[in-house]
């Protein structure tokens, strides 16, 4: 089962860097690590991650392979907009599409790692 942790974390050379390190340690061990998909604020994540996307994902989450017209159908939403929201979660890696044009998601599970600290501030 594969698994996903999406971050915040402003800091993306930072956050590849880890990711780096984990995929080597993955190689070493030959023991699976996990996926990350890091956004740099909190803003960039709910302008890609909208709640419609997310209901889209829960539906997918679990559910096989799932065309777009019978996707819609169980969401109870237009076609054209269900077609939009997956075209950004393949982009974002979140789901798969086939061949054939349906779409899965690959992971089992999905965990999302937000934090927020405070910070320096110069006067």
């Amino acid at each position: 089962m594969r698994t996903l942790t999406i971050t915040t974390n402003p800091d993306w050379k930072s956050a590849l860097r880890a990711a780096g390190q984990r995929a080597k340690q993955g190689l070493a061990t030959g023991e699976y690590q996990g996926e990350t998909l890091n956004f740099e604020t909190p803003g960039s994540f709910f302008s890609r991650l909208t709640e419609k996307r997310w209901q889209l994902l829960n539906e997918l989450l679990g559910s096989g392979t799932v065309g777009v017209r019978e996707l819609a159908r169980r969401l109870g939403r237009d076609v054209k907009r269900v077609h939009e929201d997956a075209a950004v979660l393949v982009e974002l890696g979140l789901i798969e599409k086939d061949e054939s044009g349906a779409l899965a998601c690959p992971f089992g599970n999905i965990h999302v790692d937000m934090v927020m600290s405070q910070t320096k501030r110069v006067a």
